[in-house]
């Protein structure tokens, strides 16, 4: 049996900070990555919070006004999936053997609107899927529209059945438990550097290690989560195109592998030393775990409580894509989607029956 087949996977948080607005070559920085991994044995890496073409820092620095040359800026260095930058990641993935969850600011094909997207490769190169950002946070709403329930998935890869959130995204409970009630394996975490922003000295490595903890235990998953430092190359490029700040400075991150019972197997790792975070995960753990507590089995009370997540596509690039995504999700869950009588409140509109959560349909049709 090969390690693939068996329970083991080596698994790693990218701890690195990108070319800062220089989209090709932070692409090749990580393939640079995807490449090492391969020589490592590493089967899995995360990358950080819109790793491509950097977190815009300046968000948080100066007066909306001021920043209207720097978003377009970002826009343009944006990129599209597919698209040609995501592609040579395919290629280097397939090359090496190694999956990759990438943090990107996507582009939505044929306008000016952005995302705060992952991008989730298989080890064989293949484009699994895209998960969209829910809800920017604060002054990002300036640069990313809110994704859809269509991209709050699961997907089936060589490692595992892995999904994954971005940033303060985490503290969306329900959000969490939509991932969770898809059999989630492993969860990709992805963050900026929040503890070198002001206000969030003293607190932004508590805050995600608190949140990273939950969800490996609520949802009974390894956790990897990866984070950028702030570099030069980020401080530099705002200087010069917003003049001087001083909410942001360099360093930061919190990048760990944590096991589902709380413990860390990688990390956690903070500061502008730049490495993979690499851990040996083990699915047998996970059968200990839920003897304890199992969110999809004996501690779900599916009879008392139940999820509804509004699945269909919210952007036209969705809607091209959502038939074979709907069917994938009925396969993964082993439920028929089919019509039910339900109450509504007045005035509102019936979804279809795929645009219902498992959850919901189990509960409306015990």
């Amino acid at each position: 049996m090969t390690r693939s087949e068996g329970t083991a996977r080596t698994v790693a948080a990218v701890h690195a900070a990108p070319v800062f607005m220089n989209t090709e070559a932070t692409i090749d920085k990580v393939i640079g990555f995807v490449e090492q991994a391969g020589r490592d044995g590493v089967e899995l890496l995360v990358f950080p919070e819109t790793f491509v073409p950097g977190y815009p820092y300046w968000i948080e620095c100066y007066p909306p006004l001021q920043q209207v040359a720097a978003n377009v800026q970002y826009t343009d260095a944006s990129v599209e999936v597919p698209g040609p930058e995501i592609e040579r990641v395919q290629a280097a993935c397939a090359r090496a053997g190694v999956e990759v969850v990438l943090g990107i600011s996507e582009r939505l094909r044929g306008t000016r609107t952005c995302f705060n997207s992952q991008v989730f490769i298989d080890a064989d190169g293949s484009l699994l899927g895209v998960h969209r950002k829910l809800q920017p946070t604060y002054a990002e709403r300036i640069v990313w529209a809110q994704g859809g329930g269509a991209t709050l998935s699961v997907f089936d890869s060589r490692s595992g059945r892995i999904g994954g959130l971005s940033c303060w995204e985490h503290t969306m409970n329900l959000a969490r438990q939509a991932l969770l009630e898809q059999d989630q394996q492993i969860h990709a975490a992805a963050w900026p550097a929040l503890s070198t922003m002001a206000g969030f000295e003293t607190v932004a490595d508590a805050q995600i290690e608190a949140m990273m903890k939950t969800h490996a235990l609520t949802a009974q998953v390894f956790v990897v989560c990866a984070a950028n430092p702030v570099d030069e190359t980020c401080l530099a490029w705002m200087r010069d195109n917003l003049g001087e700040q001083t909410f942001v400075t360099a360093g930061g991150g919190w990048s760990a592998v944590i096991h589902p019972f709380n413990s860390f197997l990688g990390g956690p790792h903070t500061g502008s030393e730049e490495k993979l975070v690499t851990a040996t995960i083990d699915f047998a753990d996970v059968g200990v775990v839920k003897a304890w507590v199992d969110g999809r089995g004996h501690y779900a009370r599916p009879e008392v409580l139940r999820l509804g997540v509004d699945r269909k596509p919210l952007w036209h690039d969705e809607r091209e894509v959502e038939p074979d995504r709907a069917r994938a999700y009925v396969r993964n869950t082993s439920l028929a989607m089919q019509e039910v009588p339900v109450a509504l409140p007045q005035g509102a509109a019936r979804p279809a029956p795929q645009e219902w959560d498992a959850s919901a349909e189990r509960e409306l049709n015990p």
